[in-house]
């Protein structure tokens, strides 16, 4: 079977080795950012709330530190707003905790907002406009939805006709639109909230299990899937109406390993892969 290597693409430095990485994403311009604890969450009995570092490294290589005061996620998520501020939200919530769910930062660390998006978060990625896209797994019925900065939503997968829609396996969120492929019949799903005479468009699509997906133009790679498939390739192409396979592979990390525990985040062409310890990623790009 082929094997495609991961691209080696951005490493946390050195110097902040010794503080556990709680969370790491790649955010929509391509900047890889890692959320530092002094410790690695351990129970609800935790210390809540705590002070975090985002450490961000840039494509040119450049490092930016941000000090993020009264962080209040256990288990967090994290991307950057186009302003320079942090988006941090817990993936679960209990009901007296629903308002403090989301946790909005301006650039100097400092909490502006918060309010509620829903529990069960599988996939948190703001776009290019500072909206914040969220993809639920199957505990939360709402699917996906695209969320302001300050808590508005503005706009839901309800009455949009996405078939099985349980559990938003993959998401990829690129300029202002996004790409999904949930559970349980894993359609590829265009969603352009600003296109309002088809903000949405279906493929089907005979690949299962996929938990990241990148598209350009015409060409689909679907990465992951159930069992041996964990790190599987799969290339495809666009017809009018449905996703037909082109090849399967194995993906692997830049030195040919597979990745074992893993984190995916799809940005348009590009699926980005961030392996145990979570220091360093690597990228695939379909464009490439």
């Amino acid at each position: 079977m082929q094997k495609t290597a991961l691209i080696a693409y951005a490493h946390l430095p050195r110097a902040h080795h010794d503080r556990h990485v709680l969370t790491s994403t790649v955010d929509v311009f391509g900047t890889a950012h890692w959320l530092l604890g002094e410790c690695a969450p351990q129970s609800r009995g935790d210390v809540l709330p705590f002070d975090a570092l985002v450490v961000s490294v840039h494509p040119s290589g450049s490092v930016e530190l941000t000090e993020l005061s009264a962080v209040r996620a256990r288990w967090p998520h994290l991307d950057r707003l186009p302003d320079g501020g942090f988006v941090v939200a817990a993936s679960r919530t209990c009901r007296h905790e629903d308002a403090n769910q989301v946790q909005v930062f301006d650039a100097l660390g400092r909490e502006t907002s918060c309010f509620s998006v829903g529990d069960a978060i599988e996939h948190l990625l703001v776009d290019e406009s500072g909206h914040i896209w969220v993809g639920h797994f199957d505990e939360n019925p709402a699917g996906i939805r695209r969320w302001s900065a300050t808590g508005r939503l503005a706009w839901t997968s309800d009455g949009a006709r996405i078939p099985g829609l349980f559990d938003c396996y993959a998401l990829n969120v690129s300029g202002t639109a996004a790409w999904a492929c949930p559970y349980t019949d894993f359609p590829l799903v265009e969603i352009r909230p600003n296109r309002p005479e088809r903000p949405v468009k279906v493929w089907a699509n005979r690949i299962r299990g996929a938990k990241a997906v990148a598209v350009h133009g015409d060409q689909v790679a679907f990465y992951g899937g159930y069992g041996e498939e964990r790190d599987r390739l799969a290339h495809g192409e666009l017809t009018e109406t449905s996703v037909e396979p082109v090849n399967v592979g194995l993906l692997t990390l830049p030195d040919g390993s597979v990745p074992g525990r893993r984190r995916v985040v799809g940005r348009g062409s590009r699926i980005y892969v961030q392996a145990e310890p979570f220091t360093a990623w690597g990228v695939l790009d379909v464009n490439s």
